[in-house]
């Protein structure tokens, strides 16, 4: 299994950035699929999670602002991420659950104020 995720950016508070990870290697139909952020200094947090048969959460702090979409046939997820904060910087990592925990490369997120 093979994450690669891109669409990271810098941007002012207020903007919007669209994150994409695309899978191969597995039956993307029968995977969960996360967001995850990891702040400087922080440890890493769940943003946004979907599940194999379209349950969705949010974290408390992104709801309303972002949100979390797959394609199973382009076998990709996406975050589309609007109205962002500065508390939104950081690195962020797509997950999927199949069988067990596979991690994309970080995507790195600006946010200035």
């Amino acid at each position: 299994v093979q994450l690669q995720a891109s669409g990271g950016g810098s941007v002012q508070a207020g903007g919007s950035l669209r994150l994409s990870c695309k899978a191969s290697g597995l039956n993307f139909r029968l995977a969960g699929l996360g967001w995850y952020r990891q702040a400087p200094g922080k440890q890493r947090e769940l943003v946004a999670a979907v599940t194999q048969g379209g349950g969705i959460n949010y974290a408390d702090s992104v709801k309303d602002r972002f949100t979390i979409s797959r394609d199973n046939i382009r076998r990709t997820m996406f975050l589309q991420m609007d109205n962002l904060e500065p508390e939104d910087t950081g690195t962020y990592y797509c997950n999927i659950e199949y069988g067990r925990g596979f991690w994309g490369q970080g995507t790195l997120v600006t946010v200035s104020s």
